[in-house]
């Protein structure tokens, strides 16, 4: 019998995921594979790959609900963790492209035209494969971890602190945007051709890189399940209903928080890691206020504090995005506005809120009521302890 206050998950859920598992893992590269291409149940190459940028996506949603849904702290800069990410894996790529590239320079090409003689120092680290992905799990980690012992420390919470991670990413947009800064300023990296001898635009290629997507966001969903269900998902939980209560507990709330923010933040160097070698580019534009509070809208529309929700909101409005741009591309702002006002006025649990109200199963569920939410026993340590 689960602890009181501590998230449980049922069965029927449980089969859900993995049925949904099955259908990304299997059922799609399947449709791509064996169909004929005139066949309306064929999955063309283009679809996949689509695919592919929307579960990337669904990584980066599942970290802001860890952070967000679990422990109530609202991170409005998660863009930059995930631009981080993809400009480090990008780095590695750039440097890929050798003699293949227009001016047939070792250099970027980007640094050929802004008169740059020799490659910077600090991308000496992204000639390798392993440097490329240890820095976008790393170089994200880090500087979540600066960021978050200075603000939590300080006991900055609530919408200050959301305020703050939005001046993040307001900031971080405008120096990724500087050509002195020597990583393709307002154009950004692009361009790429290949990764450890594979070439991104062949389609087995492109179809190795969906399937390492699924099985990433699997990981990370496990991850994400494992901390939530652990004592130290109950801590957070508690700290979201009332993280008064867990500092007279004898908990230490300022280092549960910077914990889930750097996890959170590990989670979207990852899917962008994973968005850049299958899209072909990485842009300031995709790091700025705006994709952060994109993250936000995915999570709501989905039904945060749920995990799986994080997942279905980022697959559907992101899917529902490449569909009716096609028809109404200037009123999509405006429907993704109105899908957010909805969402949170009308449908505060969001569409598996939904789902589970239909199937008679309620949202508390899976969360700690604030009677029992904090602990009793009094503990000094960290989430480890």
């Amino acid at each position: 019998m689960p602890e009181p206050g501590r998230p449980t998950f049922n069965s029927r859920e449980t089969l859900s995921v993995y049925l949904a598992a099955g259908l990304f893992v299997i059922v799609l590269p399947l449709l791509n594979l064996v169909p004929a291409e005139d066949s309306w149940l064929h999955l063309s190459d283009f679809r996949l790959n689509q695919f592919g940028k929307f579960l990337c996506f669904a990584i980066l949603a599942l970290g802001l609900d860890l952070i967000w849904g679990y422990c109530g702290v609202l991170s409005l800069g998660q863009g930059v963790f995930f631009g981080l990410g993809a400009y480090c894996m990008g780095m590695y790529l750039s440097l890929q492209i050798g003699s293949e590239s227009v001016y047939g320079s070792e250099l970027p090409d980007f640094m050929v035209w802004t008169q740059v003689k020799e490659l910077p120092l600090f991308w000496y680290p992204f000639k390798s494969f392993w440097g490329g992905l240890l820095g976008a799990l790393l170089v994200p980690m880090l500087v979540a971890a600066v960021f978050g012992v200075l603000s939590f420390r300080s006991r900055i919470k609530g919408v200050y602190f959301a305020i703050l991670t939005q001046a993040l990413a307001f900031a971080a947009w405008l120096v990724f945007n500087r050509n002195e800064t020597r990583l393709g300023g307002t154009n950004g990296l692009t361009d790429f051709k290949q990764a450890l001898g594979f070439r991104l635009t062949d389609p087995a290629t492109q179809r190795g890189l969906y399937l390492l997507t699924v099985l990433a966001l699997c990981a990370a969903y496990l991850l994400c399940r494992w901390i939530v269900a652990s004592r130290a998902g109950q801590v957070l939980i508690a700290i979201r209903d009332s993280e008064q209560r867990v500092t007279f507990s004898g908990y230490t709330p300022w280092v549960y928080k910077l914990f889930v923010f750097v996890v959170a933040a590990g989670l979207a160097g990852l899917s962008g890691m994973l968005y850049v070698p299958q899209v072909g580019i990485i842009t300031p534009a995709q790091i700025g206020v705006l994709p952060s509070l994109e993250v936000v809208i995915w999570v709501a529309v989905g039904g945060r504090g749920t995990l799986i929700g994080a997942v279905v909101g980022a697959v559907a409005v992101n899917y529902g995005r490449s569909v009716l741009t096609n028809s109404f591309p200037e009123a999509w702002p405006f429907i993704l506005g109105g899908l957010f006002v909805v969402g949170v006025t009308l449908f505060p649990d969001g569409l598996v809120g939904i789902l589970r109200k239909v199937f008679g199963r309620t949202p508390a569920a899976d969360q700690a009521s604030p009677p029992e939410a904090a602990p009793a026993a009094p503990r000094t340590g960290g989430p480890g302890a």
